[in-house]
């Protein structure tokens, strides 16, 4: 189980990167309990999570150098079978994927969308999926390799076209 620091950036899965601004005590049902407060990065949003529960929650550091690579390989694979599945049965395994936190996972997802993408027109409901997904995907990659969000997403449009 990761040990946050106040400064620290984390991965809150769904949510994306947020930076631990303090740990507090708070009394819940007679119980004092210690929490991460989180900010989320780029959005106007303070979580707080009970230390007891950031491993179950999915609370994780950032992905390593190794691990950046490892997801660029995910994005560059092709010849993967896309779900045939209905929309909803599909948007539900997707869903699945991108609240696991895994940025592997979350790479899957883009690139399945943006592959279809190249065969129909996706539907509102993928449009946002796909937006969510390469928010979350440009978002920590940027952090990690300390470059802005644009040239990232450059990098993995690039991929595609």
């Amino acid at each position: 189980m990761p040990d946050f620091q106040v400064g620290d950036k984390a991965v809150y899965p769904g949510y994306g990167v947020a930076e631990i601004t303090g740990i507090e005590n708070r009394e819940i049902s007679g119980t004092t309990q210690r929490f991460y407060v989180l900010r989320v990065l780029g959005k106007d949003m303070t979580l707080m999570v009970p230390m007891s529960n950031a491993d179950s929650v999915g609370l994780r550091n950032l992905i390593t150098n190794e691990q950046v690579e490892e997801v660029y390989e995910v994005l560059r694979k092709r010849g993967e079978k896309i779900s045939t599945a209905t929309w909803n049965r599909r948007h539900r395994e997707y869903m699945d994927k991108i609240r696991t936190g895994s940025l592997a996972k979350i790479a899957t997802v883009l690139r399945d969308l943006y592959l279809l993408r190249g065969d129909k027109d996706l539907s509102y409901g993928e449009r946002n999926m796909l937006e969510t997904a390469r928010a979350l995907l440009i978002q920590e990659l940027a952090l990690v390799k300390e470059k802005t969000e644009d040239e990232v997403e450059k990098e993995i449009e690039a991929m595609f076209t």
